[in-house]
This record gives structure tokens, C-alpha cells and sequence, in this order.
């Protein structure tokens, strides 16, 4: 099938089914590029972020051998483009699933600039072990606790600095679905980026 019908199939398909695929078929020349990569659990709101730090558009494949989706996309960060890479949920680097292998496979093949672990702020205890497993993993990794309105509401009052110098890391609070902290983000991963 030709590119042209296919791309033409994805439209209707997205029209009758109420599914938005704008951007999703554009391809991007992102060759050469530096890459980030951004991981974490399910529903942490690692799209969103990858969707600030892309814009519209960005290119969905399978991975290579298996039927796992990751978005690609190009972003400029400082005054630098790089690739960014958003990559399906997982718990840990010990895999059990097949989204779970691939963003291992991904983690440790295509050699990221910078691996952002967004994690959801009200569930900080659980989900910082995944953490601790990239930097063992001796991945250069930078902490975003997402979603820090609804970890607020809850009541938890979360130190940053001292996080920060606990795990000898970037940590940055965003609530990313507001656009808050995502500038932010942007600055430090550019200075982290520059000295790695």
C-alpha cells in the first residue's frame, strides 16, 4: 500500500472513530539528532511533557520486531534540537511486559543525552524505586515529580532541594497539564545536558 493511502486510511479512520491522530504520521528528520528520553509508570503524564517539549508534531512506530508504539518527535532545548523519545509505561528495569522490555531495550541502545523519570508526586514512595534503578543503571536520569497540585491537596509537602541532594540528581516539580514548571525543566535539562 502506497504512503499516500495509507496516510489518507489513518484520516478517515481517525474521523469515523473519533480518534485524534493530527501530527501523528509526520515524519520527522530526527537522524543524528542527541536523544531524550522520557520514562516512568503508566498515567504519570509523561505525554503531556513530551507533547511541551515537541509540540503537534511527532511520529508514532512501532518499535523495531514488536507491536510497542513509541513518539518521536524533535524538540529544541537551549538552543539545541534534540530527539525526543516518549516510551511506553513501566515499573521497572526488571521487565515483565513487552512495553517494559522495549523502553529498556531503548534505554540502553540508543544511548540518551538525558532520561527524564516522571513520576506522579502523590505516589513519590512507590514509584521512586524506578529511580534508583536508572541511576544504578548509570543512566544520566533527571527527576520530575508531575502532578505536585494534586500531591499538595493530599497534603504532602515534598522538599525538592533536599531530594535533590539526597540522590545527587536534577529534581524539578512540574503540574505539566497547566504548563506550570515545564520551562523549568527545559533550563535544567539544558545545563544538564551541557555537562554530561
Amino acid at each position: 500500500m502506497s504512503k499516500n493511502k495509507l496516510t489518507t486510511l489513518k484520516k478517515v479512520g481517525s474521523i469515523l472513530f473519533g480518534i485524534d491522530t493530527s501530527g501523528s504520521d509526520v515524519l520527522q528528520d530526527t537522524e543524528g539528532l542527541e536523544k531524550i528520553v522520557l520514562v516512568g509508570n503508566p498515567n504519570v503524564g509523561k505525554s503531556v511533557i513530551f507533547n511541551k517539549l515537541t509540540g503537534a508534531y511527532v511520529t508514532v512506530s512501532n518499535y523495531p520486531g514488536t507491536t510497542v508504539e513509541v513518539s518521536r518527535g524533535k524538540g529544541k532545548i537551549g538552543n539545541k534540537q534534540y530527539e525526543i523519545i516518549d516510551t511506553p509505561g513501566m515499573y521497572s528495569l526488571l521487565c515483565i511486559t513487552e512495553e517494559e522490555k522495549v523502553t529498556r531495550d531503548l534505554l540502553l541502545r540508543e544511548s540518551p543525552k538525558a532520561v527524564i523519570h516522571v513520576i506522579d508526586a502523590k505516589n513519590i514512595q512507590r514509584m521512586l524505586p524506578l529511580t534508583i534503578q536508572l541511576l544504578e543503571a548509570d543512566l544520566p536520569v533527571i527527576l520530575v515529580l508531575n502532578i505536585m497540585d494534586e500531591a499538595e491537596k493530599l497534603g504532602l509537602k515534598i522538599d525538592i532541594d533536599k531530594l535533590e541532594q539526597e540522590l545527587n540528581m536534577p529534581v524539578i516539580s512540574t503540574i505539566a497539564a497547566l504548563n506550570k514548571g515545564v520551562d523549568l525543566l527545559k533550563e535544567r535539562v539544558d545545563k544538564f545536558v551541557s555537562v554530561a
